[in-house]
């Protein structure tokens, strides 16, 4: 029975998905290389693959030459005239090698007319033999190049899709996830610590990459994209697989919390709403699919300042404050609710950052309140400087050290009630104001100190071996009006205290006890009439102060 090829080209097409053509080529190289090897590279040989026979053809190449130079690939004029060939000068001749059993009586004939033409007596034997090898090896190779291709053919188009499979093993922490017709690599780069995953369990990635390698093509799968975020809620939201409510971006800090902003091209549709579903379960489908991870969904708004509020939510906020220099906001929020808008550590304005492109400074109330107030009295201490300066420019906005120093003179000076000279001097009295808060130095007046108050006759009181009673802290806490140790004593409220004198609440705390400790110590010493001055002085021993809840707090 004759072997056709063109059966075994057909079946292996269906079973590999490889084209006809294709393997043609292949095979056509495979038997030139074997040729190549039998007959000798000198020969210029050619292959086609036969259609209509499903055979692969041999052809030497010979031209017809005054001289010969190459044995092998020239004859002579006559040369050809003798063997009994129509050719002329320059003519290339093209003889078919015969090697198949079936061609064994052409080959004989061949050889007996042309051989010294071509040489091949003795070669035709070992080629059959040969050729099947090589056509065996160079067929394996590209069918596995073939099936390569078609893999990373199938594969690229995928990317930035999801894409389920199953966990086979673990490589060094990796995941390789079994895909069906190739096999993914889950890096651990790109798994959610929380998460975890045996052999055989279902898993459910963002195709973040299709790579070529010497290998197969590499296809890397993601659980912590913002992309698989995406997708999710693409599978569950139909408004956003329709293009009716459309994620603008999306932030995750993966197995945590993630945040997205959402926008509606129909003003009918709310995309909060289309997002949530009935009694959240839409949500709930992507939350239970990314194993609990809390998802905030906020709308997207086109003016930045309206979307970093959206983003912070679910805390208020009370003010904006735009640096579009430096790509800033300042969020000014109520008290109660700082600790909200910064999340847990930083968390919320983290995300909110990430979702909106902005860098998010968030401030108390309170806070911006006492900076303010220190501003402005920093601000009154200026020769020249009255308070119906002070209350015009606050009135107009103009409510920090920085906002006034980076403020033109002729901006300054169009202000009601401000005059050039007015202008120049608050100017650079902000600039100044700024300079030495750099450098450390306390910018605020110094409160009065009480009438008769000796301050060096009060520091011979102070315990000489305490680190949180040192010199510098009596310093500042007479600047700022705690004049003695009964006052640092009375302190209830670490966190104001610390603002007060400028060091960091565990310090705070740390004076505050000292101090008790210091007048329980000089207490019994005390003469009758400073006894009575202490006994004012209501040193508590019970409730101590919880420096982790103040710390964490802060």
């Amino acid at each position: 029975m004759e072997l056709n090829l063109n059966h075994v080209i057909e079946q292996v097409a269906k079973d590999k998905g490889i084209s006809g053509e294709a393997l043609q080529e292949t095979l056509e190289q495979a038997i030139l290389q074997a040729a190549k090897k039998v007959f000798g590279v000198e020969r210029e040989i050619e292959a086609h693959f036969n259609v209509t026979d499903g055979v692969v053809e041999l052809f030497q190449i010979i031209r017809v030459a005054d001289e010969i130079t190459d044995p092998y690939n020239e004859l002579t004029l006559e040369e050809a005239v003798e063997h009994g060939l129509d050719a002329e000068l320059g003519d290339e001749l093209l003889f078919q090698i015969f090697y198949l059993d079936k061609d064994t009586q052409k080959a004989r004939e061949q050889d007996e007319r042309y051989g010294d033409i071509l040489q091949l007596r003795g070669q035709r034997r070992a080629f059959g033999r040969i050729a099947a090898q090589t056509a065996k090896q160079v067929i394996t190779q590209r069918i596995r190049e073939a099936e390569r291709d078609n893999v990373y053919s199938e594969y690229i188009d995928r990317k930035g899709e999801l894409i389920t499979g199953i966990v086979r093993r673990f490589e060094r922490g990796n995941l390789i996830v079994d895909l069906g017709r190739a096999e993914a690599i889950l890096p651990v780069r790109e798994q959610v610590s929380r998460e975890s995953y045996r052999a055989g369990d279902r898993v459910q990635a963002y195709v973040l990459d299709v790579q070529r390698n010497t290998r197969g093509p590499q296809i890397v799968l993601s659980r912590t994209s913002p992309g698989l975020l995406i997708k999710l809620f693409e599978m569950e939201v139909p408004e956003i697989y329709e293009g009716i409510v459309r994620i603008e971006t999306a932030a995750r800090e993966p197995g945590s919390r993630a945040k997205i902003a959402v926008s509606s091209r129909d003003p009918d549709v709310d995309p909060v709403g289309a997002c949530v579903g009935m009694k959240g379960s839409r949500v709930q489908a992507v939350v239970q699919e990314l194993r609990g991870e809390k998802i905030d969904i906020v709308p997207y708004s086109e003016d930045p300042a309206r979307f970093v509020c959206n983003a912070i939510q679910p805390a208020d906020v009370s003010r904006v404050l735009i640096d579009e220099e430096t790509f800033t906001m300042e969020l000014i929020v109520p008290d109660d609710q700082l600790s909200q808008a910064i999340g847990r550590r930083g968390q919320n304005v983290r995300l909110a950052s990430q979702l909106s492109g902005w860098k998010i400074d968030i401030h108390s109330e309170s806070k911006i309140l006492e900076l303010e107030e220190e501003a402005r009295l920093a601000l009154m201490a200026l020769d020249g400087v009255d308070e119906d300066h002070i209350d015009t420019l606050w009135r107009l906005g103009y409510r920090s050290l920085e906002h006034i120093a980076n403020t033109p003179e002729e901006e300054l000076a169009t202000i009601p009630g401000i005059s050039a000279a007015d202008a120049e001097l608050i100017r650079a009295g902000a600039e100044d104001l700024l300079e030495r808060r750099e450098r450390g130095e306390d910018i605020r007046p110094a409160a009065p100190l009480p009438e008769g108050y000796e301050p060096e006759r009060e520091w011979s009181r102070w315990p000489l071996d305490v680190d949180a009673l040192s010199r510098e802290v009596f310093d500042r806490c007479v600047r700022v009006g705690r004049f003695t140790l009964e006052d640092i004593a009375r302190e209830e409220e670490p966190e104001a205290f610390a603002r007060a004198v400028g060091m960091n609440v565990d310090s705070a705390v740390q004076t505050i006890y000292a101090a008790r400790e210091a007048l329980a110590a000089i207490q019994p010493a005390m003469d009758p009439g400073a006894a009575a001055t202490a006994e004012q002085v209501e040193v508590r021993d019970e409730a101590p102060i919880d420096v982790t809840a103040v710390v964490e707090s802060e």
